[in-house]
């Protein structure tokens, strides 16, 4: 099974290394690192090169935003299956995407937990997301998975379609629900942190973004399940993040996989 991994990047070359590093370090044989880059002018794209060698396929081009940079992804990845992995974040650890490929056996959608850590070190753990396994309705009652540690197949991809643009910050959530909730795809959880996320991303940079990342994600219910101006998740997913905050060893057995 060969696995895909993007990761969109502008002027990363100050966090990017550890990214592919990450990557390179991964036991899963068949492997393949999609760069795509919006046309940095930091040397991102060398730096690329020169960790990962021949084993990145790169696109280099302006793009109209992440969503677009991701969607170009989409259409680029070669493998059996494709996740995404930011240019600031790093695998947990180097069997990641043999976990993956595990889990995907019987599945054709996969996702594990992550870890929010400061200055990219995996030492610094500033929250962590605990998943639970996903229900058929699961994301009407303020449940998400983290997308940087979910991985489908191509079929998967072939009946969702591309991320919807018009998002800025809740693209990904609304890619999730399209192929969790509107078709019968088999899903599996690894219940094993797989991603150190970095904090300070796009949508985790202050109070705005939070704001703005759940009125999107309420946006994408309100169009494909159908919810009302206000719905339970708008409520349930803010405050059922809270355990993500707690002290062990509550935060390991307290709530849901929400963001």
């Amino acid at each position: 099974m060969k696995i895909s991994v993007v990761t969109v990047a502008m002027n990363s070359a100050k966090t990017i290394g550890r990214t592919v590093e990450s990557f390179v370090r991964q036991s899963h044989p068949s492997k393949e690192l999609v760069l795509i880059d919006g046309a940095s002018h930091d040397g991102t794209v060398d730096l690329v090169r020169s960790i990962a060698g021949d084993g990145v396929v790169v696109v280099s081009e302006r793009d109209h935003g992440i969503y677009d940079a991701m969607n170009k992804g989409l259409k680029t990845f070669s493998g059996d299956v494709v996740g995404f992995l930011n240019s600031d974040d790093s695998f947990a650890h180097g069997d990641v995407l043999s976990e993956i490929e595990a889990a995907l056996a019987d599945a054709d959608i996969a996702f594990g937990n992550i870890d929010f850590v400061a200055g990219g070190s995996k030492t610094s753990v500033v929250r962590r997301w605990r998943c639970t396994p996903y229900r058929s309705g699961a994301f009407a009652a303020g449940w998400m998975p983290p997308h940087p540690a979910f991985y489908v197949r191509r079929v998967v991809v072939d009946a969702v379609g591309p991320f919807d643009t018009n998002y800025r910050i809740g693209g990904d959530y609304d890619f999730m629900l399209r192929a969790m909730e509107l078709n019968s795809f088999r899903v599996a959880f690894v219940n094993r942190v797989l991603v150190c996320m970095a904090v300070g991303g796009k949508s985790t940079r202050g109070f705005g973004a939070y704001v703005r990342g759940n009125l999107e994600a309420l946006h994408s219910r309100r169009v494909w399940l159908g919810s009302g101006a206000v719905d339970l998740a708008l409520v349930a997913k803010p405050l059922n993040k809270l355990h993500q905050f707690l002290p062990r060893p509550w935060r390991d057995t307290v709530g849901a996989g929400v963001k």
